[in-house]
């Protein structure tokens, strides 16, 4: 055998964030009992300081668990374990495990859906300063690519805006949910290749001006170019292993 026929039997190495640790201990608890239905949890804080990490690594995690349904905050602003019924609370435990490991095709999929109908409610809704202040968002961005930075945070940033001007809260705390992974699987995995950030400068320019321009239709396109541009530079900067359904990424992206 070969010194690289071998490479096949060893797997990837996946380096878990706080947030996933903290997601895992929280479910181990309820799941053995420690926690029941109704515990309250101890505060951001007192979380942060048990786990060592920052309290920005505890709220994504509880954010999480509370938008699946399995913690909740009560009238006295106390974060509990949810009552929903035990096999219903196996049930959504294990739904967030299946979002936690995450593959590109969910993704991106899920993203480009909220995105482009998020963008075309924007577009009917905005009013005055909403626009003003997506201008503004839009600006931050332009300076960072202007820089010759990539402006990860900066781009995600204007989407953010974007569903929060839609005026649907829904969507913009699944938005919110994704984001965090969206700016780290574009670093790791390089995707913002040389002269992609000044295409997106384009392709936000587009989608600004549709927005501006109370155009839902114009809005729509444009967010779902962005978005198709956006998969592609995604899918291109992976191995086709690294994409569950590689065939349908694609047909459905690289047209």
């Amino acid at each position: 055998m070969s010194r690289e026929s071998n490479i096949k039997y060893f797997t990837e190495i996946k380096v878990k964030k706080p947030s996933e640790i903290i997601i895992k201990q929280i479910q181990d608890l309820i799941s053995s009992g420690v926690l029941k239905v109704g515990d309250r949890l101890p505060s951001e804080r007192s979380l942060s300081e048990r786990f060592k990490v920052g309290r920005g690594h505890v709220r994504e995690a509880l954010r999480k668990l509370e938008f699946c349904g399995i913690l909740r905050t009560n009238a006295q602003s106390a974060t509990v374990v949810a009552n929903v019924g035990e096999n219903a609370l196996k049930g959504l435990i294990q739904n967030v495990f299946e979002l936690e490991e995450k593959d590109l095709e969910s993704l991106m999929e899920a993203r480009a859906v909220l995105e482009v109908y998020s963008a075309q409610l924007a577009a009917e809704r905005a009013d005055e300063l909403q626009k003003e202040e997506l201008k503004k968002s839009h600006e931050d961005f332009k300076i960072k690519v202007s820089n010759g930075e990539w402006g990860l945070e900066e781009d995600i940033l204007f989407h953010l805006k974007i569903t929060e001007i839609c005026g649907n809260s829904v969507f913009r705390t699944m938005i919110g949910l994704i984001a965090p992974d969206i700016i780290s699987m574009s670093q790791e995995r390089g995707s913002c290749r040389e002269g992609r950030a000044n295409i997106t400068l384009q392709e936000h320019e587009k989608i600004l001006q549709a927005i501006i321009n109370g155009d839902p239709k114009a809005a729509s396109l444009a967010m779902q170019e962005h978005m198709s541009e956006s998969l592609v530079s995604m899918v291109r900067s992976v191995p086709s292993w690294a994409v569950k359904n590689t065939t349908y990424v694609e047909k459905t992206f690289l047209k």
